[in-house]
């Protein structure tokens, strides 16, 4: 199976503090990835960077066997920490921005709604939405241009029983239509349910990383 991700010695610092260290993982195609571990663990720092919202201080990695461009990043569909959008604009009316952002045409709208689950609610505005519908909007114009590869950060964070069931089923359905996820999450239940496949950080270190049947299910138990 080809190689979506490859990330090499990767490491960031904030001043004193070493975000991520020297990470190295591989991510293959059609794997649901998961990067697990508690708040201040290097998930979101690493997420950022692969989206190029941050830079590295060292190491490298590489999309689809290429050096990172703009290009490469039209296959990539990203959502970091919580959605944004106009609060008094309708569902439609936002993502024509996003759409326009992306030089994408509006066509895609009523797809990535459908697949959403929140086409009914295309009229409706933005702060009228619960906040599950809003992190499903958020999903939605991740999906916009149907790009190979999906990153989430946190996506059921905060939300209630009922909008992570909700939430976790649009994810399920996309990694069972081919894409390729990448998920962090500080649930260990959440990535048991949605990933194949995870790495363990702590402290910017990686734990452990593997098939999530090899490293969840073993008989040491790992506690944040």
């Amino acid at each position: 199976m080809q190689n979506v991700l490859e990330i090499q010695q990767l490491s960031k610092s904030y001043r004193s503090v070493k975000a991520i260290k020297n990470l190295s993982i591989q991510i293959e195609q059609g794997q649901a990835y998961g990067l697990l571990g508690p708040n201040g663990s290097g998930k979101t720092t690493t997420l950022s960077i692969l989206t190029g919202i941050l830079r590295q201080d060292t190491g490298s990695y590489n999309w689809f066997n290429e050096t990172p461009s703009p290009k490469q990043r039209a296959q990539i569909g990203s959502l970091i920490e919580t959605p944004h959008f106009y609060p008094y604009l309708n569902l439609e009316k936002n993502l024509r921005i996003i759409c326009t952002i992306k030089n994408i045409g509006y066509e895609d709208i009523d797809r990535v709604l459908r697949e959403t689950r929140l086409y009914d609610r295309r009229k409706s505005r933005f702060r009228t939405l619960s906040l599950g519908m809003k992190q499903r909007l958020g999903i939605a114009a991740a999906l916009l241009g149907d790009p190979a590869v999906l990153v989430l950060d946190e996506p059921t964070n905060g939300l209630d029983p009922e909008g992570i069931a909700e939430v976790r089923e649009t994810i399920i359905e996309q990694v069972e239509q081919g894409k390729t996820l990448i998920l962090a999450s500080h649930i260990l239940s959440e990535v048991e349910k949605i990933c194949s496949h995870v790495a363990i950080l702590k402290n910017g270190d990686l734990l452990a990383a593997g098939s999530v049947k090899e490293i969840l299910t073993e008989d040491e138990v790992v506690e944040f």
